[in-house]
């Protein structure tokens, strides 16, 4: 772990630099103003999934310990994911199955940003998918207009898609022109497989991007605002009370950092401690898994 302060869940400020908290103690002196900046109580957890509370099909040890310790300090839960082929109800029997109990209000997927992108901002505007049946089905089901032909289309969304190839190109140069909106569900170049790294939607979006020559208009799901204000809205906690855990420097922690969150890097995942050294993003914390995380709050 790293040697920064603790962040509390009792309502008592803390510090960051690694000074005593000022709860009757101001190395200062009395007669000089408390100028010090003090971390809010955390009240909210935005917590990334695969790599930080599990990896494949198993658990990651004391992931479900961890909510089950949050949830009795009375912090607010939110699971959060960049994969967008996996629907909220999906992720809740997931979860079930490692011992997490939820409810679909709390897990916030990359699909289900894109949705609520495109039905706050497009609702009715035709659109075409590149990207998994799944997320098709999921955008058709909540009431998205997904065509077929790309020259019908205003709006292209670019996603995962192992189907991907030379024919989607040739779709994506006759769907997309200047009043074409572009969209990409979320910015990870590469996703956790068996045998280690696959690609991922970002991949896929760089190559439409670079085929079409231009950059979407908007990619969603972290490390986007849209995914921020989203996650701190249903936590229903302002960002300085929110903690983000995760495993990818730039997408979980840059979200966090970019938008006043406290973040904790689990070294479960994709990133290693050389790649904090070698990043934008300063993480709070630094702990070898989400196990470590109650030991932050005390």
């Amino acid at each position: 772990m790293c040697d920064r302060p603790k962040i509390q869940t009792n309502g008592r400020p803390v510090t960051r630099d690694g000074g005593r908290s000022a709860i009757g103690f101001d190395p200062r002196g009395p007669d000089r103003p408390d100028t010090r900046e003090a971390r809010a109580v955390i009240r909210g957890a935005v917590l990334d999934l695969d790599g930080t509370v599990y990896r494949g099909d198993a658990a990651l040890p004391g992931a479900a310990e961890t909510v089950a310790t949050l949830r009795e300090r009375g912090v607010s839960v939110l699971f959060c994911s960049n994969n967008p082929t996996k629907t909220p109800a999906e992720y809740v029997d997931r979860l079930a199955g490692i011992g997490i109990e939820v409810d679909e209000s709390m897990v916030l997927p990359a699909s289900t940003v894109t949705r609520d992108y495109l039905r706050d901002h497009h609702p009715e505007a035709p659109t075409y998918l590149v990207g998994a049946p799944s997320l098709a089905s999921y955008l058709a089901d909540a009431g998205q207009p997904i065509v077929e032909d790309p020259r019908a289309a205003s709006v292209f969304v670019a996603s995962w898609d192992d189907q991907f190839g030379y024919d989607t190109m040739a779709d994506a140069l006759a769907a997309i022109d200047d009043d074409t909106v572009f969209l990409g569900t979320d910015p990870d170049r590469t996703i956790p497989a068996e045998d280690g790294l696959a690609p991922g939607s970002g991949a896929v979006i760089n190559a439409v991007a670079g085929t079409v020559g231009r950059e979407p208009d908007r990619v969603l799901g972290k490390p986007s605002a849209e995914a921020a204000e989203e996650a701190l809205d249903r936590l229903g906690v302002p960002a300085g009370e929110c903690l983000v855990v995760g495993d990818r420097l730039d997408t979980d922690l840059a979200m966090g950092a970019a938008h006043g969150m406290t973040t904790a890097l689990v070294l479960t995942g994709v990133a290693d401690r050389d790649d904090v050294a070698d990043s934008d993003v300063d993480p709070d914390y630094v702990v070898d898994s989400i196990a470590e995380i109650p030991q932050l709050l005390e």
